[in-house]
C-alpha cells in the first residue's frame, strides 16, 4: 500500500509546575503533534519547549485551540458567537506560530480540542467559524477532524485540506461519535484491543462500536492522547501495526 497514515497526539498540556503526559517519549512514535495554546492547558514556557522537541524529533506541529477554559481543561462548552470562536482560534494559532517562527518551522495543521472539537461536530456554525480562522491564517494549513463527522463535511465544503482521524484509545458509539468521557469505558487502555481495532481499520475500514456494531470509517491519522494511562505503549502498538501492514507513518 502506498497511502501514508499518520499518528498524532495532543501534547504540551503541562502548566507551570504541573506535568501532564509523556511528550518527550511520545515524540519518538508519532508523526504529528497538537500543541495546547494556553487556553485549556499549556503556557508559553511549555509551548516553546514542545516546539523545540518537535523540531528535534522531526515531527509536524499543529495548534490545538480550545475554548478559554483552563479550570475545566477545555472540556466544557462555552456559549460563543461564530465571530468569537473564529477570533479565539486565530489568537491561539498566532501564539503558537510565534514559537514556530523562531525555530524556522511552519504550522502543519490545527485540531480543535475537547468541547470545541465536539461542538464543531454538532453545530455546523461552530465548524464554519473554526474553518474561517484557518482560511484567514493560511489556506494551506490542514485541519484534523473526526472521521465521517459533520465537521469534516463542513470543512471539505469550505475547501480545506481535511485529515480524518480515528482514536486508538477511545471507544465510539453506534453513530461513530466518541463515547463521552463521563461514561464508563470511554477510554481504551488494553493494547491488544487497540492492536485488533487498528488492524481492522486498515484491512476492512471498520471499527467496532461499544455495542458491537461495525462502523465504516475513512482515516488519514490515528490519535493517541498523551495523558491516557499507558499512552506510550499505545503509541508503540499503533506504529507497529501500521508498519506491519505495509503503511508508512513518516509523511503527512
Amino acid at each position: 500500500m502506498s497511502k501514508f497514515i499518520g499518528i498524532n497526539s495532543d501534547v504540551g498540556e503541562s502548566f507551570g509546575r504541573y506535568k501532564l503526559g509523556f511528550d518527550e517519549e511520545l515524540m519518538k512514535y508519532v508523526t504529528s503533534i497538537n500543541i495546547a495554546c494556553g487556553l485549556h492547558a499549556g503556557d508559553p514556557m511549555v509551548m516553546r519547549k514542545t516546539v523545540l522537541l518537535a523540531k528535534e524529533n522531526r515531527v509536524k506541529v499543529g495548534a490545538h485551540p480550545s475554548y478559554p477554559d483552563l479550570q475545566g481543561f477545555g472540556r466544557r462548552s462555552i456559549e460563543m458567537s461564530e465571530e468569537e470562536v473564529e477570533n479565539f482560534v486565530l489568537y491561539q494559532i498566532g501564539a503558537l506560530s510565534a514559537f514556530l517562527k523562531i525555530y524556522s518551522l511552519h504550522l502543519h495543521h490545527i485540531k480543535p480540542h475537547g468541547a470545541l472539537y465536539n461542538d464543531a461536530i454538532k453545530k455546523p456554525l461552530i465548524a464554519k467559524a473554526i474553518g474561517k480562522a484557518v482560511l484567514l491564517f493560511d489556506k494551506n494549513v490542514k485541519i484534523y477532524g473526526l472521521s465521517g463527522s459533520k465537521a469534516v463535511e463542513v470543512w471539505k465544503d469550505m475547501g480545506l485540506d481535511v485529515f480524518e482521524e480515528v482514536f486508538a484509545d477511545r471507544n465510539i458509539l453506534d453513530n461513530g461519535l466518541l463515547v463521552p468521557r463521563r461514561e464508563p469505558n470511554a477510554v481504551v487502555h488494553d493494547t491488544e484491543i487497540i492492536r485488533d481495532r487498528i488492524t481492522s481499520l486498515i484491512r476492512y475500514g471498520e471499527m467496532e462500536s461499544i455495542n458491537g456494531k461495525r462502523i465504516k470509517l475513512n482515516f488519514d491519522t490515528v490519535c493517541v492522547h498523551s495523558d491516557t494511562p499507558n499512552a506510550l505503549n499505545i503509541a508503540k502498538t499503533v506504529r507497529e501495526v501500521l508498519e506491519r501492514e505495509g503503511l508508512t507513518t513518516k509523511n503527512e
